[in-house]
Order: structure tokens, then sequence, then C-alpha cells
């Protein structure tokens, strides 16, 4: 009895040790999230653009969050504190390609 519960408990033991993140997730009935160790390296969380304000023309650095959902984004300007609107371009493979920054009015 005692090696017959010891060879089960081995396999289940290789078993979970063999399960990826994606497998974890599907186990706990979890929603799929980014996750920086699932990435390939060359992927970054985020990258700094510069961009000219539609309204002053002022150079702005911008973050943009390469993990989010919404493709679009409003914020204001520093200098003159109209609205912009931000639209983040990704290519055919979903890597980020551009910002596109427009006037609300």
């Amino acid at each position: 009895m005692k090696r017959r519960k010891a060879t089960e408990l081995e396999r289940l033991r290789r078993r979970i040790t063999r399960l990826d993140a994606h497998s974890i997730d599907r186990l706990y009935g979890l929603e799929p999230v980014w996750e920086p160790g699932a990435a390939a390296a060359h992927v970054a969380p985020e990258l700094f653009v510069a961009v000219r304000c539609p309204y002053c023309g002022e150079r702005l650095e911008r973050r943009v969050d390469l993990t989010a959902d919404e493709p679009g984004y409003v914020e204001d300007c520093e200098v003159c504190c109209h609205p912009i609107e931000f639209q983040i371009e990704r290519d055919a493979a979903g890597a980020f390609s551009g910002l596109q920054v427009r006037r609300l009015d």
C-alpha cells in the first residue's frame, strides 16, 4: 500500500513540475495576464516616445504602456493644457510600430 501511494505521489509531483504558466492559469480558472518572464526577452512592457503637441508644437516625451489592451488614450499637454489623443499603432504581429497624435477639437 505504501509503495503504491509513493508511486502515485511521484507521478503527481512530476506532472505538477511540468506545468507552464498557461496550464496553471487554466487549472485555477484564472484569466491570462501579461507576465514579464513569459514574453520574449526583447519585448519591453513600456517605452518612451517623443511627439509634438498638435496645438502648441511643443516636444513632449510620453511613456507608452505596451501591455495595455486599449489602443488609445487622452492626456493633456504639459505646456498648453489642451487634450491630446494618443493612438498606439501595432504591426501584424502585435508589436509597437508607432504613436499617432491627434487634436480633439
